[in-house]
């Protein structure tokens, strides 16, 4: 019963105005108060700081600050291999698996379509037809810097408006359609595996979403999608280079052509992923 009110909430509550005043104050540079939020996020959630470049609270002058921190150089080997996919993120895998007559798996009970999560486009979408997709969850304790899983070239980038709902294991099982119905960010890349689609899905209180190159992506505001061509400006990403950011915390949902990559095996929902290891490999001839 709390699970449904906690679900049934969302609905109800002005979920941009409090994202965008969570984001004012997250990056408001308040002093001992914003060390004391920090210290109080770490302790709450567990986070593990022996990894961060810097490890202290008072280090970080604002809680985005903290909440984007780097880590120190070595912390997350990058797996090697030409034909290896590396983990863009830590966190959890909330499901993965073949593009099914274009529909990917939200939860039990659930699906949405990938046209719909690319922002409507029919001639992208059908580059994953009978692909595969994986959906990266990651909680607040995470490490929240996305980095690239193979070298790719920058196509195209699409803003698509939606609502902020929570996207938490909890909303993912009980709100049909959540990850094309969440504003996101759409990252079409070229890679030696064919088309990849990185989509950085926004969520209650993520304050905004970055990539490393055009900085703040959302809100742009209103209710249009948004897209930018690359294909001119030769932006090309390294495997394990950062791509983006999220201030406050989200999901990654990716997508692959059809028979381009084969995820690891022992990969199933709830499994922890490590950023930079191994993630998938080419799939055989």
């Amino acid at each position: 019963m709390l699970d449904k009110i906690k679900v049934a909430a969302q609905y109800c509550f002005p979920q941009h105005g409090l994202s965008r005043l969570v984001g004012k104050l997250a990056q408001a540079e308040a002093g001992k108060f914003s060390h004391w939020i920090i210290k109080h996020f770490i302790s709450h959630y567990q986070v593990n700081m022996n990894d961060a470049v810097d490890s202290e609270p008072s280090s970080y002058a604002s809680f985005n600050a903290f909440f984007t921190r780097p880590l120190k150089p070595g912390t997350r080997p990058i797996v090697e291999g030409e034909d290896t996919l590396a983990h863009p993120v830590d966190g959890a895998v909330s499901q993965l698996g073949p593009i099914q007559h274009g529909r990917i798996i939200q939860a039990k009970g659930h699906d949405y379509s990938a046209r719909e999560l690319l922002g409507g486009d029919k001639a992208l979408a059908e580059e994953f037809n009978d692909g595969d997709f994986a959906t990266i969850y990651l909680a607040p304790k995470d490490y929240h810097r996305i980095h690239m899983p193979c070298k790719g070239t920058l196509r195209t980038m699409v803003y698509v408006p939606g609502q902020l709902f929570s996207v938490n294991p909890l909303t993912a099982a009980n709100v049909p359609n959540l990850f094309a119905r969440n504003e996101r960010v759409v990252a079409i890349f070229d890679t030696e595996f064919g088309p990849m689609a990185m989509v950085l899905v926004g969520a209650t209180i993520v304050a905004s979403i970055e990539t490393v190159w055009s900085g703040t992506v959302t809100p742009p505001g209103g209710k249009q999608v948004f897209s930018w061509d690359y294909q001119d400006q030769n932006i090309c990403l390294d495997k394990g280079e950062e791509m983006g950011r999220f201030k406050l915390g989200s999901t990654v949902v990716m997508l692959f052509a059809n028979d381009a990559i084969e995820f690891q095996a022992d990969l199933i929902p709830t499994t922890t992923t490590v950023m930079g290891s191994h993630f998938a490999g080419k799939r055989s001839s």
